[in-house]
């Protein structure tokens, strides 16, 4: 099941591959990559869900993996049965063309033991005397 969460996203299309950061939350769905900023709404049903995405661009450059300039809607179907989500997607802009692409969920490390611990503060008059130098 697609959860709520932060996803590394990798994606290729015949013509180039990218990758980029999305998040989820509560039905939204936006990230961005080098070149595209997204927005748009998911919809999950069990292990299946579906997503309309507007990618719209913020760097010049390059074209997109699509191999246009154009911004773009991309209708978006793929199945998560655990932390790796794989997914197709359709733009109108360029009928005929699929991405494929991988959502992996990001999750957040448990601080390393022993870190948590006070530390006293610091008193320089507790350092050790350096010997007096003659001059």
């Amino acid at each position: 099941m697609l959860k709520d969460g932060t996803y590394a996203a990798w994606y290729e299309t015949p013509l180039d591959q990218g990758t980029g950061i999305v998040h989820l939350a509560d039905g939204q769905i936006w990230g961005r990559d080098s070149l595209m900023t997204y927005h748009g709404s998911c919809r999950v049903d069990g292990d299946h869900f579906t997503a309309t995405v507007t990618a719209k661009r913020h760097t010049d450059g390059r074209v997109t993996v699509f191999g246009v300039d154009d911004d773009l809607t991309l209708d978006i179907e793929g199945n998560c049965p655990g932390k790796i989500a794989t997914y197709t997607a359709t733009t109108r802009q360029v009928p005929g063309m699929i991405l494929k692409g991988t959502l992996i969920l990001t999750e957040q490390q448990p601080p390393a033991p022993g870190l948590t611990e006070q530390f006293p503060a610091f008193n320089p008059g507790k350092l050790p005397k350096l010997p007096k130098r003659s001059r």
